[in-house]
């Protein structure tokens, strides 16, 4: 083991982190479409954390998008957060290879999507406040400015229980301004992408509203409203298919709930509702036993 000025000589290479010595990676890299996600432990502080690397490459691209407008980094945007219903960011930086990395707490459960895929009972009982916690979580990335972006079923980590979510990645946020909205900006999941970023058209912060209603109609359905498609010419069907009801896909679904995903899911944004704060009003409303299907 290096000595302690060598360790910290090490870490620091002009305000670049050496994070292989300082963070001990525990679990291989799970890989993302622009970055790699390891559980590590801080060598500093013995504190397990996620540690995210985001790939050069397609970070440049990514970012060479928005040239000249100086648009925060994905950890800068990351660490303006402190609500329980968003992951926590430590910390953030450069890499002494060049590489932007993120450190964030570790959260040890199932994604969202993962529940949905395996039709997990955990989800019966716990739906409508999964729903209304990524609600309050949107309603705080829009009131702090920014547009998430990237709102799907993968982005929501849940407790083991399924009694909670935390929304992730920031990777493709961008704040709320005319400059980062404008036509041709076709990012996001396709399956959960709003008709106007198909299109190419101007977009703001209800591109949000519309995943979020895609993602929570699948949570209750376990379908998508409209065929699976693996590339943005799938999304081109969005706001042309009609929604069909959730009463098709489960029992006893509350009539507020269908009527608020249906309103998330308007082709033209404006009638979408105005905001997440109106969302989570309406679900705050709502009682969960009459929510909720039969297990």
């Amino acid at each position: 083991m290096p000595g302690l000025g060598s360790f910290f000589r090490s870490i620091l290479d002009g305000g670049k982190v050496d994070v292989t010595s300082r963070y001990e990676i525990l679990r291989e890299a799970v890989s993302g479409t622009m970055s790699d996600f390891h559980m590590a432990r801080d060598r500093e502080t013995g504190e397990i954390v996620g540690l995210k690397v985001l790939d050069k490459v397609k970070t440049e691209q990514l970012e060479a998008r928005f040239r000249g407008l100086k648009k925060p980094s994905e950890g800068e945007i990351a660490a303006r957060f402190d609500h329980p219903t968003i992951v926590k960011t430590f910390r953030h930086g450069m890499t002494t290879k060049g590489e932007q990395f993120i450190v964030m707490e570790f959260l040890d459960g199932p994604g969202l999507n993962s529940l949905i895929i395996g039709r997990d009972k955990r989800l019966d009982g716990n739906r409508l406040t999964l729903m209304r916690q990524a609600a309050e979580a949107l309603d705080v990335v829009h009131k702090a400015g920014f547009i998430h972006r990237d709102v799907c079923p993968r982005n929501f980590v849940c407790a083991k229980d399924a009694s909670s979510l935390k929304l992730i990645d920031f990777g493709l946020t961008v704040p709320a301004e005319k400059e980062y909205m404008q036509p041709g900006n076709r990012t996001g999941t396709p399956n959960y992408m709003a008709p106007e970023i198909a299109r190419r058209k101007s977009t703001d912060q209800r591109v949000d509203i519309f995943a979020y209603g895609a993602s929570m109609f699948e949570m209750f359905a376990f379908e998508l409203p409209w065929p699976r498609g693996a590339d943005g010419q799938a999304a081109m069907s969005h706001g042309q298919i009609a929604i069909p009801a959730l009463a098709g896909f489960i029992q006893n679904i509350h009539p507020e709930i269908e009527a608020v995903i249906r309103d998330c899911l308007a082709p033209e944004p404006e009638g979408r509702p105005r905001s997440m704060e109106t969302l989570v009003k309406r679900l705050k409303r709502l009682r969960s036993e009459y929510a909720e299907p039969p297990g």
